[in-house]
């Protein structure tokens, strides 16, 4: 994965909180969709973008489709990741985002990262 593509998916700010996101773990489209609080097509698209760019995977749980980041990203993606971790923690929409995932996080848990959406 090269750098250029790494920063073309980070560019946008709905993909960089999916990605953010999924630095906590895995999570089902409709799980992203309610944090986020955006329409799913447009989480979708999102998603399908990062997937293209190889910067998530995606695995299919019965009827959910999980999103996570790839299981051995590259030195690269793991550099930025961390430093989306950092800067993340002082925006706003980012805390906020942080909130409502581990309001889901415990559920998750328990029953994986699929719901019964």
């Amino acid at each position: 994965m090269e750098l250029v593509q790494i920063y073309e998916c980070l560019c946008d700010r709905t993909r960089l909180r999916i990605v953010h996101l999924l630095t906590g773990g895995p999570l089902c489209v409709c799980h992203l969709q309610e944090i986020l609080d955006e329409p799913q097509v447009k989480v979708s698209k999102h998603l399908r973008y990062l997937k293209e760019h190889g910067m998530v995977e995606r695995e299919r749980q019965g009827a959910w489709m999980i999103y996570r980041l790839p299981g051995k990203p590259p030195r690269e993606l793991r550099a930025n990741l961390a430093c989306l971790q950092d800067c993340a923690r002082e925006d706003a929409t980012f805390a906020r985002d942080a909130k409502r995932a581990a309001r889901l996080r415990p559920a998750l848990a328990k029953s994986g990262p699929f719901c019964a959406c």
